[in-house]
Formats: C-alpha cells, sequence, structure tokens
C-alpha cells in the first residue's frame, strides 16, 4: 500500500503529465516552503525600505498608512485570481501556459509569445531591483558607519550589486533539497525583523520625534505637485512593488509537493500576511518618523526608513538592525534568482527563447537548471548598468517590474473569462466570485500599469522623464517584430507549450482520480487543441 506522500508524489506527477511535461525536478519544496519562497521575495521590511522613497513625497504618512492598506486589498484580489489558475495547472510555464491554453486558438500563440517576453522581462527586472536595492542599503550602512560622510559612487554601488548577483547564482546552483530548506530560513527572519521594527522603533524613539495618531494617520504632505488625489495613487508603488512576483511560488510548482493545492494557498496567504505585517509597519514608521518630512529624502544615508532608524536607535542599534534588513534583503534576491531561472527553464523547454537548447539542460550533479541560473544572472548585471544613465533610469527598472508583471497577470485572468474554453477549476476555487474578483483585479493593474508611467513630477525634463513607457514599449514592439519577422520569426514555429510526455497513463490518471476528482480543467489539455 501507498504511504500518503508516496500516493501525492504520484498525484503530483500525473497531474504534470496530464499538463504534458515530465517529472524533471525533485519534489522536494513543502507546502510551507512553498509559502516561503513568496513570502521572502515579498520582503516586506526590505522591500518597503527599497521604495519607502516613492510612498513619502507622494502623501506622507497617510499614504504611507492607508495606500498601503488600499493596494493590499486590490492585490489581494489578483493573488486570488493567479491562485485558481496556479491550483487549475500547477507548471513551471505558469503565466503564458495558462494563457495558451485558455485563448482562442486564432491568437493564442501570439498572445502567449508577448506574455512569455513580458513575463521574462519583468522577473528579470524584478530580479535586477531587488539586488540594486540590496545594494543601496549596503550604502547605506556604510554611510551611516562613517557618520554620514560618506556617499557612494554609481560605480561603487554597481560593484556591490555585481558582487551580490554573482553570490546569488553560486547560491541558486545548489540542489533543489537545499534550497527548499533554505526557505523556511528566510521566513523566520523575515517575520522577526517585522515584529521588532513594529515593537522595537516606537519603544526606542524619542518623544521629540514620536508624532500623534492625527498626524500619523492624517497627515497629507504632497512635496512632488501633482494633486493630492494623484499623489496619492503614485504612493500605490511602494505596495506594488513591494507585494509582487508572488506567482514565484508557480515557478517552482514542479519542485512542489502537493502542488495544486501548495500553490495557489502560498500566494494567497503570502499575499495576506504581507498585507497585515507591511501596514503594520507602516503604522509603525509613521509615529516614528518626525514631521520633517522632506530631511529624510534629503538625508546623506540616501534611505528614509534608514534614516528613521538612525534618529531612534542611534548608530550602532541602527547598524545592527539595518544589518538584518540588508540580510532579508539578499535573501529575496536569491529567492528571486531561484523563480526567474526556473521560468526561463519553463521558456527554454518549449524553444521559446534564443540559445534554448543550451538553456535547457538540467545539471547531472545538482539535478538543478545551472545554465539558466547563470543566464539570469548575466542579464542582471547587464540591467544594472542602467545606474550610470541616472537615478531615473533605475526608477524605470523599478516601475517596469510592475508594468510588465500587471501586463503578463492580466492577460491569462482575461483569457479564462473572455474566450471559449473548458476551464474547470482545481482544489483552491472562488466560485460565483470568479468573475467579479477578476474583473476588480483586471482593472486594478490596468490603472496602475497607466499611472506607472507618468513622471515624479508634473514639471520635468529629460532627465527626470519617466522612461517605463518607453522601455516596456519598445519591449513590446520588438517581441511582435520579432514574432512577425520573415522566414525566423516566431510565426513561423512557435506554437506555444511544447509537450516532452505523449499522456498520462491510465495508472496515473486513475491516481488523480482516486485523490479526489479530476484536477485538470479541459482547456488546460494542450494536445486537445492540436
Amino acid at each position: 500500500m501507498d504511504t500518503p506522500q508516496h500516493a501525492i508524489a504520484k498525484a503530483d506527477e500525473a497531474l504534470l503529465a496530464e499538463l504534458g511535461y515530465k517529472q524533471e525536478f525533485k519534489r522536494a519544496f513543502t507546502p510551507l516552503e512553498v509559502f516561503g519562497i513568496a513570502f521572502s521575495i515579498v520582503g516586506l521590511l526590505p522591500s518597503i525600505a527599497s521604495v519607502l522613497y516613492y510612498a513619502v513625497p507622494n502623501g506622507g504618512p497617510a499614504s504611507m498608512v492607508w495606500g498601503w492598506l488600499v493596494t493590499s486589498l486590490f492585490i489581494l484580489c489578483v493573488g486570488m485570481s493567479m491562485a485558481e489558475l496556479g491550483s487549475a495547472a500547477p507548471t513551471s510555464g505558469g503565466l503564458y501556459f495558462w494563457t495558451h491554453s485558455l485563448s482562442s486558438p486564432r491568437c493564442r500563440n501570439l498572445l502567449a509569445w508577448i506574455v512569455g517576453c513580458k513575463t521574462a522581462i519583468m522577473i528579470l527586472a524584478n530580479r535586477a531591483s531587488i539586488d540594486w536595492g540590496c545594494a543601496v542599503q549596503i550604502m547605506a550602512a556604510v554611510s551611516i558607519g562613517s557618520g554620514q560622510n560618506f556617499i557612494a559612487t554609481s560605480a561603487q554601488t554597481f560593484g556591490v550589486y555585481v558582487a551580490i548577483v554573482l553570490s546569488h547564482a553560486v547560491i541558486c546552483c545548489f540542489g533543489t533539497a537545499v534550497l527548499a530548506r533554505l526557505q523556511t530560513v528566510y521566513v523566520v527572519i523575515n517575520v522577526c525583523l517585522c515584529l521588532a521594527v513594529i515593537i522595537g522603533l516606537p519603544a526606542a524613539t524619542p518623544k521629540a520625534n514620536m508624532n500623534s495618531a492625527s498626524y500619523a494617520f492624517g497627515n497629507f504632505t504632497n512635496l512632488n505637485g501633482w494633486p493630492n488625489g494623484y499623489a496619492f495613487i503614485l504612493s500605490f508603488l511602494a505596495p506594488a512593488w513591494t507585494i509582487a512576483s508572488f506567482d514565484s511560488s508557480v515557478h517552482i510548482s514542479e519542485e512542489s509537493s502537493n502542488a495544486a493545492t501548495a500553490v495557489p494557498w502560498a500566494i494567497v496567504s503570502a499575499i495576506g500576511i504581507a498585507g497585515i505585517l507591511g501596514w503594520a509597519i507602516n503604522v509603525s514608521l509613521a509615529f516614528c518618523m518626525g514631521t520633517n518630512v522632506n530631511s529624510l529624502l534629503t538625508s546623506p544615508v540616501g534611505q528614509p526608513m534608514a534614516q528613521i532608524f538612525f534618529n531612534s536607535f542611534g548608530r550602532n542599534g541602527t547598524l545592527a538592525l539595518w544589518s538584518f534588513v540588508v540580510l532579508a534583503q539578499y535573501m529575496m534576491g536569491s529567492s528571486m534568482v531561484l523563480a526567474s531561472s526556473r521560468q526561463t527553464f519553463a521558456f527554454s523547454r518549449d524553444g521559446a527563447l534564443p540559445f534554448s537548447s543550451f538553456l535547457y539542460r538540467m545539471n547531472s550533479f545538482t539535478k538543478t537548471p545551472v545554465n539558466t541560473v547563470w543566464f539570469v544572472a548575466v542579464i542582471s548585471i547587464i540591467l544594472g548598468l542602467l545606474s550610470f544613465a541616472g537615478a531615473q533610469a533605475i526608477n524605470a527598472i523599478f516601475s517596469l517590474s510592475v508594468t510588465a508583471l500587471y501586463i503578463a497577470y492580466s492577460i491569462p485572468i482575461i483569457a479564462r473569462f473572455v474566450f471559449t474554453n473548458n476551464f474547470r477549476p482545481g482544489p483552491f476555487n472562488l466560485g460565483i466570485f470568479s468573475l467579479p474578483v477578476a474583473v476588480i483585479a483586471v482593472l486594478y493593474m490596468t490603472i496602475m500599469d497607466l499611472v506607472f508611467f507618468f513622471p515624479t513630477t508634473p514639471q520635468t525634463n529629460v532627465p527626470n522623464m519617466n522612461y517605463t513607457v518607453v522601455v516596456l514599449g519598445g519591449i513590446l514592439f520588438l517581441s511582435v517584430l520579432w514574432y512577425y519577422c520573415p522566414v525566423y520569426g516566431g510565426v513561423h514555429w512557435f506554437t506555444g507549450p511544447v509537450p516532452n510526455i505523449e499522456k498520462a497513463s491510465e495508472e496515473n490518471a486513475s491516481s488523480i482520480r482516486d485523490s479526489g476528482g479530476s484536477l485538470i480543467p479541459e482547456g488546460f489539455r494542450y494536445w486537445a487543441h492540436h
């Protein structure tokens, strides 16, 4: 008689076979560790530290507190819609696999192509922005340690950034079991760090810097010149960038035990917990930031949160706490490399990337896709070179990681309801709420994409322009151009996800039915479309 673990493993393998793929990874991630990768990529406190610069001038404490709360609710709708898709078809291909399977035969190849390109860019941009944030945080620590006499140059920050990227590549070449166990460590450190700030910061802040409740919850300080309502919406970039890439758990679904259940609940629980803890952190910061908002932005430390800590804990206390912030951000980057390398592996498995034959290789010793890990690292370093083009170029990377993400998220959610398909949900199902939640999610993402194309201030110039729309539009144009390129374009050879297994055996199909019914939506049976 099969043990429960063996039965789950057989069901996972059979489910993947029904989707058209053979089992190539070791399924070493437990449900807690699947949640761990989604939560560690959110990063929370280090992520808030990286993007607090966007919330402080666009409303100050009121935007930090209420902007976070409002955005978290919208992001939860996005996450629940994504979780339904991830439960129905848990495969590393994720977004572009779902898009192709649920779209009309007339446009499925093109839509899957666009989603694949957007997802790749989103993951690489997000990956670069995380490690760049870590490099900036390290430089902030050096500035604090030097008595704020040290101001890092772009070259120095880039050098640290490259070292971080390369070290992450080494870590993510380890075996799956090692990477899985690290996720639990990441979760513990992140939660402890959040609680330390939520409880410790108010206790350590001098009374002179403590704000009243009316100030923390009601003061709106607009420093960028946009109308107050629009400035409030611009502050959404901070929580939108922080609570993002939760689909990372989908990209390791082929390494997850009981993936059809573990993946969706990892997405929803990571968003929910991040929303609650993140709101509490922002409330704590709003009470302890003092009233001179402009001084936080112009501080030589270069990080508003680091300056708040410095004002409350002093130099030594700040350095001690900040070291854990940097550590959490570093772990966040490590998890992002793991997820992005799996996504890249899935694309190359289907021949959708240049050099796919080289990238689609599993290392015989570690049983991990080492080639895709280093491919992601090299592209990240290239993106980091944009730092020499000025602050707005790096800001564009932060914005790009959100805008490209939301386009890639929206298309499969829309395809599910707009096109004729036989979608049948997995164990995670919203029932009659699926459509209204999806509508809210898509409307939110559409509005946010438009908002994040605008410059920081209404009066701008060429150096300070927001180039996100140029970069994103350029990528879309080039991806479509590549698709329709004569002779070599994807239109001549790209057919979407390519099965590498004929079909699930009757024994495996029976295993799925015996485990509680068919978990595979007919619309996801790839070969049924051919």
